[in-house]
């Protein structure tokens, strides 16, 4: 039985990995992020990823995706609890924030800075850097 589960997961990671488009940004944790328009991206679902994986890939995307300043805010705009197997939908305007997923005290806003948002990928990348 495990080895069948194994062996659906790895099948649906590498559908998933092969419907990528063209216009897709890999982040430094691996996780694929999408532009669904103006100011709206989608970070897909990644195997075991947390919370945390999100906000990463978010932030690297605006970072080094789009070359904006690390202060740019991001707003989460899917609600959580995020479900099995679904990505997370963000956008830079907080038109449609809902709440960020992170226990935060004194946050003056739902959104975080992309600078703070990259802080949480992995201090060694999974990409090779060339």
């Amino acid at each position: 039985m495990r080895v069948l589960v194994s062996t659906l997961a790895a099948a649906g990671l590498a559908l998933a990995a092969g419907s990528a488009s063209a216009g897709d940004f890999l982040a430094l944790n691996g996780l694929r992020v999408a532009p669904t328009g103006g100011q709206e991206f989608h970070v897909a679902f990644g195997g075991l990823t947390g919370n945390d994986d999100f906000w990463c890939a978010a932030g690297d995307f605006v970072l080094r995706g789009r070359g904006l300043p690390p202060s740019t805010r991001i707003y989460r705009t899917t609600p959580p609890p995020r479900h099995a197997g679904e990505g997370v939908d963000f956008s830079l305007s907080d038109a449609r924030a809902t709440d960020s997923g992170f226990t935060r005290f004194g946050a003056k806003d739902k959104g975080l800075s992309a600078a703070a948002a990259q802080h949480y990928c992995p201090l060694v990348p999974l990409l090779p850097f060339n």
